[in-house]
């Protein structure tokens, strides 16, 4: 017994440490099923008094893959071609017949969109220093650069998503890059579709931007609408409005902000007019077919602040109507239209938006927020995004406000405007507020996009998977069914063939998935469908180097040999063939690691633990066990 006590007290040690690092798991289940049996208050305060541990044993646990426990699954590729014309300068004709054809070239095929772009200058014999760089920089080297900024914008995409997700709070998510353009996002537990597109695709790019005023704002809108109405135009009315505009930064007109009651603008609104008066609406739309469509009639009873309320159904004919080539002709130069984020109001089951009138520059951009926090505004009780800026921010905001006092400035993020606050004083120090959201949750959200920072590129998902928390728990059923169905029918025949011997080889079965999970726990792996099935089939491994060691014990016993003499010979003869057999296992489930993915690299990882658990339970520990038994003169019986 002496002589195998180093080795008994590796193997306690190795049970006891496998134990240790699955006890997290145990904890984990348990205040899972209890947090499921209470309700109410009670999980509340249960909650609160034991949040410490559950997220300790929530860190610590053996990590379930997105198709056990359920998520999404997302392919995101990086618009590389966006950022190339992003950053080229010149462009005219000749440049965008090359970006489409580089474009076509890149939806049909994975092919390097820089190589295809050298190629097509080429191809033109036109040098691109006519577009990037300086006119002295060769081809080869503005190549050298686009592809450093390729390579930086992927990167840093990746860092970009991954910083995202962080903050979005998911629990063991994988991101890892695929290929040279494209990133698969794994979000275990997550089943909110929108929230993860807007959390993964979003630009954040942030502006600051003043209002047009709405005296100026009017006068376009009633040209608009006098121009779809074939009403003659009064030239003097055009020439007095481009004049205001250009003289907009030097007037300080002080406006009424407050929002007027919704009541007010059903009374004006076209959308809303009795059904009975359907003549009546019939020749307003034909007055002011515009201001019909947009959803509000001007009005002359009551000041109005520029803005216009427009049906969601009708916001893409309201900007099909300004894009139009004769209707820009009529809007000046400066000017810009931008939607807010959200409804303004919903009447009668339709959700309407503001149409507001800015300027096309933006005074400030987003570049200079160094903080964002989400929080609840003490004097309105609303959700609200506090910013903080940096020195230089600081210094144009205070000269920003300063000069633009009583008017409004709207605060756009990715086209969409948050809020249009009034300038009430001069603001120093660079701390500024978003409003206008309509939860917590998502005043958190737009928290998270700000600082984490804006994406280098537009990235597109190209491919979306939602696994359901129902299926994920079906998946864990069966799975859990199958492996103790396999560990039976394998235990059972074992005790029946070998007897003892087979018990024996039971005991370092039951050892050996033991060490599996407890590595699996222990170095943070993820346990997935698949690993399931790597696990079963290192049962089979692990009892196929049982059955040659116990074969061999058999011939040796059948020459006349003693049961210890046996047993030593056994296992010396059958070590080769196991050993063999299990390296070569292990090398596959590597190169099944290196270059697969997802499922297959789960397979492979619970397979070399699997394998290298057997060969220590199967060749080590039987053996001791065996030993110490004939040692004691215990007869050992192998079928």
């Amino acid at each position: 017994m002496k002589k195998y006590r180093g080795k008994l007290i590796f193997i306690i040690a190795c049970i006891l440490l496998s134990f240790y690092f699955l006890y997290p798991t145990y904890k984990d289940y348990k205040f899972t099923k209890e947090l499921r049996s209470i309700i109410g208050e009670d999980s509340v305060k249960y909650l609160e008094e034991n949040e410490g541990a559950i997220r300790d044993a929530r860190m610590k646990r053996i990590k379930l893959g997105l198709d056990l426990q359920g998520g999404m699954r997302v392919v995101l590729e990086v618009n590389v071609l966006k950022l190339l014309d992003d950053i080229a300068k010149n462009k005219d004709s000749l440049f965008e017949s090359i970006m489409n054809e580089v474009h076509l070239a890149g939806t049909t095929s994975e092919v390097d969109l820089i190589d295809v772009l050298k190629q097509k200058f080429q191809n033109r014999e036109v040098r691109m220093s006519r577009y990037y760089g300086n006119i002295r920089d060769s081809d080869d080297d503005i190549i050298g650069r686009l592809r450093n900024e390729s390579d930086n914008a992927i990167d840093r995409a990746m860092e970009i998503v991954r910083n995202r997700v962080d903050q979005y709070g998911v629990s063991e998510p994988s991101i890892q890059k695929s290929g040279a353009r494209r990133i698969i996002v794994e979000l275990p537990g997550v089943s909110k579709e929108s929230e993860v597109r807007q959390l993964l695709q979003g630009t954040a790019l942030l502006e600051f931007k003043l209002l047009i005023d709405p005296e100026i704002a009017s006068k376009v809108y009633e040209t608009i609408d006098k121009t779809l109405a074939g009403k003659p135009l009064i030239d003097s009315a055009l020439a007095d409005t481009s004049n205001k505009t250009a003289s907009a930064k030097d007037k300080t007109k002080k406006q009424d902000t407050a929002k007027e009651d919704t009541s007010a603008v059903l009374d004006t609104s076209f959308a809303q007019l009795p059904e009975e008066q359907i003549k009546a609406r019939e020749q307003a739309e034909k007055e002011h077919p515009f201001f019909a469509l947009a959803g509000m009639l001007p009005q002359e009873d009551r000041p109005w602040n520029g803005e216009l309320y427009t049906a969601d159904e009708n916001k893409a004919k309201v900007m099909r109507i300004l894009n139009k080539p004769e209707i820009k002709r009529l809007i000046p130069v400066d000017m810009a239209f931008v939607w807010s984020a959200k409804s303004s109001f919903i009447a009668e089951g339709k959700k309407y938006f503001t149409l507001y009138a800015v300027k096309k520059t933006a005074e400030l951009t987003g570049g200079v927020i160094v903080d964002a926090r989400a929080t609840i505004d003490p004097n309105y009780n609303q959700p609200v995004v506090t910013m903080e800026m940096n020195s230089d921010g600081s210094r144009d905001w205070a000269r920003i406000t300063g000069a633009n006092v009583n008017k409004r400035i709207a605060i756009i993020m990715d086209n969409a405007c948050f809020s249009a606050p009034v300038v009430r004083s001069k603001i120093i120090g660079g701390n500024s507020q978003i409003e206008g959201m309509e939860n917590v949750d998502e005043a958190k959200l737009l928290e998270i996009v700000l600082k984490a920072g804006a994406l280098p590129a537009p990235v597109d998902i190209i491919q979306q998977t939602t696994v359901g928390p129902s299926l994920g728990e079906d998946s864990i059923r069966k799975g859990i069914f199958s492996s103790l169905l396999a560990f039976g029918l394998t235990i059972f025949f074992m005790l029946v063939y070998y007897r003892m011997g087979g018990t024996m080889a039971d005991l370092a079965l039951l050892l050996n998935l033991l060490f599996v999970l407890a590595v699996l726990a222990g170095f943070h792996g993820t346990l997935t469908l698949p690993g399931i099935a790597g696990i079963i089939l290192t049962m089979a491994v692990a009892v196929d180097a049982n059955v040659l060691i116990f074969e061999r014990i058999r011939e040796e016993a059948v020459t006349g040999k003693t049961l210890a003499a046996a047993i030593d010979t056994g296992y010396k003869k059958a070590f080769t063939a196991i050993f063999d057999s299990n390296l070569t296992t292990f090398f596959t489930g590597v190169i099944l690691y290196q270059f697969g993915s997802g499922p297959i690299q789960g397979f492979a990882l619970t397979l070399m633990i699997g394998i290298a658990a057997s060969m220590f339970s199967a060749i080590v520990i039987t053996r001791v066990i065996f030993n110490i038994m004939t040692d004691s003169g215990k007869i050992v019986n192998f079928g």
